[in-house]
């Protein structure tokens, strides 16, 4: 078991607990003050049926009383209905403000349930149990938490801190093969933004990884959350470096809204690392050749690469839409180097349709 200290405004805040089995979850709620205490803990369908007895299970005598709360798992549930059942739930089961909640899942649970409890009686305590390798390398930390509105990815949120991360790195073998490797993009973003020597261990690892290698994979998830907790604790309500956790996700977005999340987030968060290194290439901070590994790195981890059945116009117009455009001016995460990101403000239109059209598949009939 390894742990990591998340400071804010330069004072210890929460711990990331990263460890092989539930075992040592008690005595984390009991240093909460749990003893007596509601907890509520909140799933979708899919991680209820994997962990929901057993986590249950665990907590039960650490607590004056322990509930479950599983709504429809998908993206598509990652809106304010689903917040406002919760809302009926906990109002049903006289949850107050000394109560508890748990998020246990992947990164669609961790935000609607950090929404749900930044908002419940003006704020309530709550803590992540990511089981995913999305929410474990990125989401679940920062406290950045809510829903998607009108089809608008975290259009609605709060900054809210958790009172404790717990990850249990055996959970990424439940995973499928699809959400393994979407998971993997942040990961791969992690290194590019603030750590060549990760992003070299990545590859390096390359096959311990795809195998999920219980020793790689944890070292791998707390360099992921080293990178993090550097950028959060800088910038934690994104006023200015948190930004480059942005990286691949202005394109990424507009390609998700576009194929109506038909595909995963990590699928368009790699497309849209893929984009932005182009742009980075064409601005000359980037030489071709880092470009096409940057590129390339991503096929041994099943992701995309290119993509079909888009219009560039189309995806420029989401780009634009995107909650990270401060007036007309879309902030951009570009590369100076594998390991070095910087916000960029002047990229153009056309820089923007060059880079869709590089990831664009288009077949050739003649």
């Amino acid at each position: 078991m390894s742990r990591i200290n998340i400071l804010f405004e330069k004072k210890p805040c929460y711990d990331i607990v990263l460890s092989t089995d539930f075992h040592e979850l008690p005595n984390e709620l009991i240093k909460l003050g749990t003893e007596n205490r509601k907890v509520c803990v909140i799933t979708d369908s899919h991680v209820a049926s994997l962990y929901g007895d057993e986590v249950m299970a665990c907590i039960k005598d650490c607590c004056k009383k322990n509930v479950l709360y599983s709504f429809h798992a998908g993206e598509e549930n990652k809106t304010l209905n689903t917040v406002k059942e919760i809302y009926t739930f906990l109002i049903q089961e006289k949850f107050d403000r000394k109560d508890l909640m748990v998020a246990l899942g992947g990164g669609v649970t961790g935000d609607i349930t950090g929404f749900v409890a930044a908002t419940y009686l003006r704020g309530i305590d709550f803590i992540q149990i990511p089981t995913t390798l999305l929410a474990q390398a990125d989401s679940s930390i920062g406290g950045k938490t809510g829903v998607d509105f009108d089809g608008f990815k975290n259009m609605v949120g709060a900054f809210y801190m958790p009172k404790l991360v717990y990850m249990n790195i055996n959970t990424l073998k439940t995973l499928d093969d699809r959400q393994f490797f979407s998971g993997f993009a942040e990961v791969m973003k992690h290194g590019l933004i603030k750590d060549g020597a990760f992003y070299e261990w990545l590859l390096e690892n390359m096959y311990e990884i795809c195998d999920r290698e219980v020793d790689t994979l944890l070292e791998m998830v707390e360099r992921s959350c080293m990178v993090k907790k550097l950028v959060v604790e800088k910038d934690p309500t994104e006023k200015g470096d948190r930004a480059l956790l942005n990286f691949g996700h202005t394109i990424g977005h507009a390609i998700e809204k576009y194929k109506n999340f038909s595909l995963t987030h990590g699928e368009c968060v790699a497309l849209g690392i893929i984009a932005a290194a182009f742009i980075s290439w064409k601005h000359e901070w980037l030489s071709m050749e880092e470009y096409y590994e940057i590129r390339d790195m991503f096929v041994p981890f099943n992701l995309p690469i290119s993509i079909e059945d888009i219009d560039p116009q189309e995806v420029l117009r989401l780009t634009k839409s995107d909650k990270k455009v401060e007036g007309e001016q879309i902030k951009f995460i570009l590369l100076k180097k594998a390991g070095k990101a910087v916000i960029d403000r002047s990229v153009t239109d056309e820089d923007i349709l060059n880079a869709i059209s590089e990831i664009h598949f288009v077949e050739d009939y003649e």
